[in-house]
């Protein structure tokens, strides 16, 4: 085959699978199904090879199981919500949708040239009132359930997007979608209740094991954080307020020295108040705020502290101790307050040695030469109990539980289980996003926008800048609307949701994605679902794909879907690098895909791609094995 025409033989093809409908599937209970899914694209302008990558190993999985005789779903879509579109639409004085729009466009040009074999009469997105409106269904049937609450807090702000971040959006302290820094400050929002599902979530990632990847299973574990300890309640010298501490090792109990409690704790400048340490206890409190919550807990980072003032009592010895703040405690595990045993934890050990506090050793190591004023570092090892009154002698978790019965017996603290994992904080204040459906109402509160009256419309007439807080609010025919349950006037919410929640069922519309009263049939769902095979980026570990569990798992509760979770198998393919780097028009390494189909074809780009590196590890670009593969077509 001398003259390789791969331009008209992929047009003649494409042409055919379109006029045909080739990949058109059916709910066929008579058939065995496949569900086979890559994470849908964000319309950001035009696919790069990563992009590729995702659906070309998608795609011959599909063609795979299809010629095994399965019904196979396969599907695409939008994920069209987000700050990027607004952020572009202010910068280039254009409208989110119109951008967003004609990205699509583009892009589904670009993915039909690919020859992809997806069921484009399923095509959904996430920006379009009869997706959205489901966001808001699905948004009312949490609040009914009680999984939905306000509340003010102290969030996560990025302060180039100027909007709150869920803490799984932070990474290395800055913001996952424009990499600019995230601050904390006090703001009030909406929060979906994940800490309920904890154990579930936790439990089922055993149903996944050897479907996912071990690394994601052990990311989910890690940041759901289950530890098993005692809640300990200190009293303060002088005072009604308690400190109530979570610690692993009640054993240790009689070595603290001291409390520390985290600068966002509300008890740091309380307890300063007439002791003569408010002013340093202040200064204290800003400079931290500008600290990174990475760098603050980091190994081997620097120790930063003050004293309160105050003195707290250890509940078992009886005994006054200093209660200082310090920069590597944070509010956001625990109670924001520990006690301090520095002869057996090594960060406690190295703050006890910068600032001159006493290091009492209560677990002794097996040579019995551990002495408090001469460690170099903390013992963490197993050993007996000593220097602790009527526990001398006990042992690792038999001393663990008898002063866990101790403190329980006497009203001072129980067993308790701690989770890492904090409730999803869904609010945004941008205004590209789905509308939440709550009116506020001076006579009712916080009054739900009945199903009948959805979908809460996003208006198209906002004037988007950088103001930190929702467009929305400048629109009086948004915000001025009758209260549901009294029709007094009322004042439609102005924050929007995350657009995490649009991808966190999305998979179960594709099952039926053109129903109108429902955002599902259980039928369509209990056919197709769960997902066999999905395959996306590890970069969403614990954000999409713990999210989407919750979701799960919130409509198994609702009776919506049967099956246990909604990804049976999880492939998370390798990136797409040149020159060693991921591809980025900074470091001028990008390949363009269309540049590649007009020059060799898409089959070549194909080819390349699923040849040159397993799926999982990264796949190094190289022109010669491109053109390798455009020798071998022809």
């Amino acid at each position: 085959m001398r003259d390789y025409d791969f331009k008209s033989i992929e047009e003649k093809w494409q042409r055919i699978w379109e006029e045909k409908k080739s990949f058109k599937v059916e709910t066929d209970p008579s058939r065995k199904k496949f569900y086979l899914l890559e994470m849908f694209p964000y319309p950001s302008g035009r696919i790069h090879m990563g992009h590729v990558r995702n659906y070309t190993i998608g795609d011959a999985l599909a063609r795979f199981q299809r010629m095994r005789g399965f019904n196979v779903l396969h599907p695409i879509g939008w994920d069209s919500f987000g700050l990027p579109a607004e952020n572009a639409a202010i910068k280039n004085k254009n409208h989110p949708a119109a951008w967003t729009l004609d990205n699509i466009r583009t892009m589904r040009k670009q993915l039909k040239k690919l020859g992809l074999s997806y069921d484009w009469d399923r095509e959904i997105a996430t920006c379009h009132p009869g997706y959205y409106r489901w966001n808001q269904w699905c948004f009312l049937k949490f609040f009914e359930r009680g999984l939905v609450y306000r509340k003010n807090s102290t969030v996560n702000w990025c302060e180039s997007c100027l909007t709150v971040l869920a803490n799984e959006q932070v990474i290395d302290g800055n913001c996952w979608r424009c990499d600019g820094p995230v601050v904390e400050k006090e703001q009030e929002g909406w929060f979906f209740k994940i800490t309920d599902y904890a154990d579930r979530l936790l439990e089922n990632c055993k149903l996944l094991e050897g479907g996912w990847p071990e690394q994601v299973l052990t990311m989910q574990t890690n940041w759901i954080g289950k530890s098993f300890g005692a809640e300990v309640d200190f009293s303060v010298e002088g005072r009604e307020e308690k400190i109530r501490i979570f610690t692993t090792r009640p054993d240790t109990l009689y070595g603290a020295t001291f409390m520390v409690l985290a600068p966002e704790h509300p008890l740091t400048t309380a307890l300063s108040r007439g002791t003569g340490q408010e002013r340093a206890v202040d200064d204290f409190i800003r400079r931290v705020r500008q600290q990174d919550k990475i760098d603050r807990t980091a190994e081997g980072g620097e120790k930063d502290g003050v004293f309160t003032g105050a003195r707290a009592i250890n509940p078992l010895t009886g005994e006054p101790i200093p209660v200082w703040s310090a920069n590597f405690v944070l509010m956001g595990y625990g109670t924001g307050a520990i006690m301090s045993v520095p002869a057996h934890d090594q960060r406690d050990f190295e703050f006890a040695r910068k600032y001159g506090l006493p290091v009492r050793v209560v677990i002794q190591s097996a040579d019995g030469d551990l002495d408090g004023d001469t460690m170099a570092e903390a013992f963490t090892g197993e050993g007996n109990m000593v220097h602790s009154g009527r526990f001398d002698g006990l042992e690792g978790a038999e001393g663990i539980r008898a002063v866990c019965d101790h403190l329980q017996s006497e009203g001072i603290g129980k067993p308790t289980v701690n989770y890492k994992l904090r409730d999803w904080g869904v609010s945004r204040q941008r205004y590209w996003g789905t509308p939440i459906p709550i009116v506020h109402c001076g006579q009712c509160g916080m009054v739900p926008v009945p199903e009948d009256q959805l979908p809460v419309i996003l208006p198209l007439d906002a004037q988007l800048g950088n103001r930190g807080q929702s467009p929305l609010g400048t629109l009086d025919a948004f915000l001025n609307a009758p209260c549901p349950r009294c029709g007094q006037p009322g004042r439609r919410e102005t924050d929007t949701l995350d657009t995490f929640v649009c991808s966190s069922w999305y998979f179960d519309r594709y099952t039926c994605p053109r129903n109108e009263s429902a955002p599902f049939t259980t039928a369509d769902v209990d056919y197709w679902m769960p997902v066999d095979q999905y395959v996306g980026g590890i970069e969403h570990a614990i954000l999409h794909l713990l999210y989407s569990r919750f979701f799960h798992q919130v409509f198994r509760d609702l009776g919506l879907v049967h099956c246990e979770e909604p990804f049976t198998r999880l492939l998370t393919q390798g990136m797409v690098i040149k020159d060693g780097a991921k591809m980025s028009k900074s470091k001028g390494n990008v390949v363009d895909p269309d540049e590649i189909i007009a020059r060799y074809g898409a089959d070549t780009a194909r080819l390349f791609i699923l040849f040159a590196a397993p799926p999982a590890k990264d796949l190094e670009w190289s022109a010669q094995g491109v053109e390798g593969s455009f020798r071998f077509l022809k």
